[in-house]
């Protein structure tokens, strides 16, 4: 059988459909002459070291739509196919930056807190809240997820308004500068793809424009924003709200991030569900059975579509 070089965990059913196929080996046990497969994840992705050293690598299968950790041209280069799993979780994380819009407008933290705490029986009903009806959403990436936020995001009555690297045939307002789109936004979403185009794109100058009663959501990358300026921005006032489900160093949540009140932290669950993850884990497995029926991947990305 085929070696195949597992980077990250895998699900039981991916393991399962996987052994019938390939022999599995991992990072502290395989010969890089003999890989000719790769299953990763958008978070650890392949050391550019390590790829190089794999000779006849033919494919990497990414679990997940990001692929930041993956040098796509690189294996563009090489003929090596790199796929991802778009689509499959577009509704979840959609679900998720609502979640996230909702939870920071209305305050659910917090209120819950106050619930449990016994403050509500001691001192009587929770501050009030802001609605989060009619206000301008900025969507910073417009692709298929940002496309799916904003069709879920219809009933609150919202203004849309995007910016990306070239305006699209769609009915929201385009915006060609970042910053200007913040400052005419109650909400900022990120769902822009990470890496070396739109590191810390989200700067101190876009979390000013932003401003006091703005709020930051971001359910694409870490990278994607300053999050030293985000901070500072917090606990001055400049920037209003902040609700994460993706950090710049994950695991690790700075601690003067995670002390904030005025953020809601989630620890990176945006497709997190187990129907989403199931449907992820096929979408993996079936690029690496379909290169081995017939040299063709089911969703490559878009470096890789030519090869």
């Amino acid at each position: 059988m085929p070696d195949l070089l597992q980077i990250g965990s895998i699900t039981d059913a991916m393991r399962t459909r996987l052994e019938a196929a390939f022999t599995i080996h991992q990072l502290d046990d395989f010969d890089p002459a003999k890989i000719t497969h790769v299953v990763t994840n958008g978070h650890d992705g392949v050391n550019p070291d390590l790829m190089a050293s794999l000779s006849n690598l033919q494919v990497i299968s990414g679990y997940g739509v990001g692929y930041d950790a993956i040098d796509a041209n690189a294996a563009f280069a090489r003929g090596i196919k790199v796929t991802h799993t778009p689509n499959v979780l577009n509704q979840e994380v959609a679900t998720t930056a609502v979640l996230l819009l909702l939870a920071c407008y209305r305050e659910i933290l917090r209120d819950d807190a106050y619930v449990r705490s016994g403050d509500w029986e001691a001192k009587g009903g929770a501050p009030l809240t802001r609605g989060a009806d009619n206000q301008t959403i900025g969507i910073l990436g417009l692709g298929r997820i940002g496309q799916a936020i904003a069709d879920k995001l219809a009933p609150w009555n919202p203004t849309i308004v995007y910016h990306t690297r070239s305006k699209k045939d769609v009915d929201y307002k385009y915006y060609d500068n970042l910053t200007a789109m913040a400052h005419d936004c109650d909400v900022l979403i990120c769902i822009t793809p990470g890496g070396p185009s739109t590191n810390k794109i989200v700067n101190a100058e876009v979390m000013q424009a932003l401003g006091p009663n703005g709020t930051l959501i971001n359910v694409s990358r870490g990278s994607v924003v300053d999050e030293a300026a985000m901070v500072d921005a917090l606990s001055c006032g400049t920037l209003g709200w902040a609700c994460l489900d993706v950090f710049e160093d994950e695991p690790h949540v700075p601690q003067a991030l995670r002390d904030l009140p005025n953020t809601v932290l989630l620890p990176h669950v945006g497709s997190g569900t187990v129907e989403t993850r199931a449907a992820m884990g096929a979408l993996t497995v079936d690029n690496l059975l379909q290169h081995l029926k017939d040299g063709t991947v089911a969703s490559a990305v878009p470096e890789c579509a030519m090869l």
